[in-house]
């Protein structure tokens, strides 16, 4: 598909601080794509450019192919929908809708049928001569949402929008908001520093760590195939270790942990001539059995610590005999599951292709 927005070695500075160290992007047309990082990572400052609200330091903003670095905000084909919302607290929804469509002066009649369409779009029928202070969060951020696309913008920008409401309708409008952007086809530039927002809304994920792209990829790529330990870290939980490479055959390499524990792991990112690296792996994926199960690969003994109740899963800190501490998350006993408690032996069993290479940041 065509790139709707490009990035060419876009470098942002504040007198001595570097916020954003020469991105290169291509974003496609109809993409939902996430920046996801840290605060002060420069995912803002990055999605401010390409809104016009920042001018590169140097590089380039591209937006349909043109170039519209030096171009101010509302010579763009975007909006964007603020953490704040942003409304206007005198007009009512049906006024705040109309707004941009009136300051581009849209004929009446074609107006209000697209306020009309708008409304719908986001279920918000009856709440049309509401004022914001009448309004739940949810309310808001959908109204702010409907003036956005009102105006049929190519490009859809979003600036933490999700982070003012509470767990449970910030679940509930991750799914609104995902299919809203299936439905209209635009192209959306999320924000935010909620990692399972992320991995549940995008359809690619840009994690940036001192204003660089750290990794880029699918939510699944960015989970199960970290690239560094910053993603492993940051994207869920991960047990990173370090490991003495023993040999190496293809797509597979045997390595050492601390303790003389071997495993067979993907080699898929070992350098070539490694002679150590190290590895991460995802806490949900050691499986843990009374019996040593011949099926697996992997498999070494440990003794369970401690426990640690967390709704339908327990989390296990794990000790080998070596004193190798893992963490691992396994379903509890109320999920049909024999229970695992502290003092236990149990056997870790685990797949290679469960076993991630990263490269040392």
């Amino acid at each position: 598909m065509d790139a709707m927005i490009e990035l060419r070695s876009v470098t942002k500075r504040f007198d001595d601080f570097l916020a954003v160290n020469e991105i290169d992007l291509s974003i496609r047309a109809g993409e939902f794509i996430t920046l996801l990082g840290p605060s002060g990572c420069g995912k803002t400052t990055l999605l401010r450019m390409i809104s016009g609200f920042e001018t590169p330091t140097s590089g380039a903003v591209l937006l349909d192919g043109k170039d519209v670095t030096r171009s101010p905000p509302y010579r763009r084909d975007v909006n964007q929908v603020f953490q704040s919302y942003a409304l206007f607290p005198h007009m009512t929804v049906r006024e705040n809708i109309n707004f941009g469509l009136r300051m581009k002066k849209v004929p009446r009649a074609e107006a209000a049928e697209r306020v009309r369409a708008a409304v719908a779009m986001v279920s918000l029928e009856g709440l049309e001569d509401r004022k914001p202070a009448q309004l739940s969060g949810g309310q808001r951020q959908r109204v702010a949402l409907a003036r956005a696309i009102v105006c049929r913008p190519k490009v859809l920008l979003l600036d933490e929008p999700l982070s003012a409401l509470d767990a449970k309708l910030r679940h509930a409008m991750q799914v609104e908001l995902k299919a809203l952007q299936k439905k209209l086809g635009i192209t959306f530039v999320f924000v935010t520093h909620d990692q399972e927002e992320a991995l549940t809304m995008s359809d690619r994920i840009a994690v940036i760590h001192e204003g660089r792209i750290e990794q880029l990829g699918d939510a699944t790529q960015i989970y199960h195939r970290p690239r560094t330990t910053f993603v492993a870290n940051f994207i869920g939980q991960a047990n990173i270790l370090r490991a003495a490479v023993v040999s190496r055959s293809g797509e597979r390499a045997q390595v050492r942990l601390d303790g003389g524990i071997e495993l067979l792991v993907n080699a898929e990112h070992l350098a070539p001539g490694a002679e150590s690296a190290l590895v991460s792996i995802r806490p949900e994926k050691i499986s843990l059995r009374k019996e040593r199960q011949s099926a697996f690969e992997n498999c070494f003994e440990a003794h369970v610590e401690d426990e640690l109740f967390r709704g339908a899963t327990d989390q296990l800190r794990l000790r080998t005999d070596s004193g190798l501490a893992l963490t691992a998350i396994v379903a509890n006993e109320s999920s049909g599951h024999a229970a695992l408690h502290a003092g236990d032996r149990v056997f870790c069993h685990l797949h290679p292709d469960d076993i991630a290479i990263l490269h040392e940041d």
